[in-house]
């Protein structure tokens, strides 16, 4: 968001090994700066982009957490909603990899 500081931001670094015409995702490292969440009663003296601004960080950030909570459920149970924000489908596969998940059900 180039007009405000209250964004999340995500930087992904792809390692990857190259054998002749193949290359291979080996690892991926997924460094996210959260933006902070606000209470409706601090936003009142706000303009309506602004409260629109924080209503989304904390919609984001609700979904990112209810992911998070999803990954320590049991595999019956597993639903992992990663659709529900910009943030948590960027983050996708750090939710449904294999190695993501708690398999010792």
């Amino acid at each position: 968001n180039d007009t405000s500081s209250r964004s999340h931001a995500i930087c992904q670094i792809l390692l990857r090994s190259k054998t002749g015409n193949n290359r291979k995702l080996r690892g991926k490292l997924s460094l996210v700066d959260l933006a902070g969440s606000e209470r409706g009663s601090d936003t009142k003296s706000h303009n309506s982009q602004r409260r629109n601004e924080s209503a989304e960080i904390n919609t984001s950030l609700l979904a990112l957490k209810e992911c998070i909570r999803a990954l320590g459920a049991s595999k019956q149970q597993r639903h992992v909603p990663y659709r529900a924000s910009k943030l948590t489908l960027l983050l996708k596969d750090c939710f449904t990899s294999s190695r993501a998940k708690n398999d010792n059900d």
